[in-house]
């Protein structure tokens, strides 16, 4: 398969266009050439309508987002959402905000394991299960670990995935390449997306399109390919323009990075 028909793009990237309407929103993306895209939480409940607007549009979402209360306390609807939607893959994106920042490495060496046992749980049913960082897993604690490290060796042993958002961890001031590595076994999907220069873009919260940033991503791309990564998903959380995004973005992708 072409990186033109596998590329995707998280639908959080265009959650404001078209006041929230998905079907105009597939539309676009349609348009512009994508036939993958990445759910969200909010899709979930309308699994049914979203995976006939897609069949729709010859289009797929092979991976998703899910909260962790939706896998904690409805799993069943969870998993039967899921596969309504077609999702091979489910990342849970973020920990809930009261859990960023100052919990112990107990904390997240639980979480690592609780996430892990549902990973195999998921993987009975056909479904891969994997965590996708921010920044504030960075945090370093008073040992100079970090919560990732903490949450990733909680997880051993299981079959939890890795989706690196790759400018998340540049942002957290780490080397993306060396946490692709040093996850490797886990490395499942990439969030291409891109870090304005220092005092750029503020309206963007600091992110610019894909290429038009301070990352190397011919680089990126090449490694994170070559330890395994799947899944190649564009994303920009919060763009001023999201199809002028996804147009620029899908247009780099193919030109410098197929």
């Amino acid at each position: 398969m072409s990186l033109a028909d596998e590329l995707s793009i998280q639908l959080y990237t265009l959650r404001e266009f078209a006041g929230g309407d998905i079907a105009a929103q597939l539309d676009a993306l349609a348009e512009l050439g994508f036939k993958r895209v990445e759910t969200y939480g909010r899709h979930l409940a309308d699994a049914p309508a979203i995976r006939a607007a897609l069949d729709a549009r010859a289009m797929s979402a092979p991976t998703g987002h899910i909260n962790l209360a939706d896998l904690r306390e409805r799993f069943d609807f969870t998993l039967d959402h899921a596969g309504a939607l077609g999702l091979e893959e489910i990342f849970m994106p973020a920990v809930p905000p009261e859990d960023r920042e100052g919990r112990d490495v107990d904390f997240w060496r639980a979480l690592g394991e609780e996430l892990g046992t549902i990973a195999a749980r998921l993987e009975e049913h056909g479904i891969a299960f994997g965590y996708h960082n921010h920044h504030w897993e960075l945090n370093a604690f008073a040992d100079g670990g970090t919560p990732l490290e903490a949450l990733f060796e909680g997880a051993a042993g299981s079959p939890l995935t890795f989706e690196a958002d790759v400018a998340w961890l540049a942002r957290g001031g780490a080397d993306p390449v060396a946490w692709m590595k040093r996850e490797s076994a886990r490395l499942s999907a990439i969030h291409v997306k891109d870090l304005a220069p220092a005092g750029e873009n503020a309206d963007e919260d600091g992110w610019a399109d894909i290429g038009e940033g301070t990352l190397d991503w011919p680089h990126l791309y090449k490694e994170a390919r070559a330890l395994g990564a799947r899944w190649i998903v564009l994303e920009h959380d919060k763009p001023s323009d999201a199809i002028r995004f996804a147009r620029t973005g899908r247009a780099y992708v193919l030109q410098h990075l197929a």
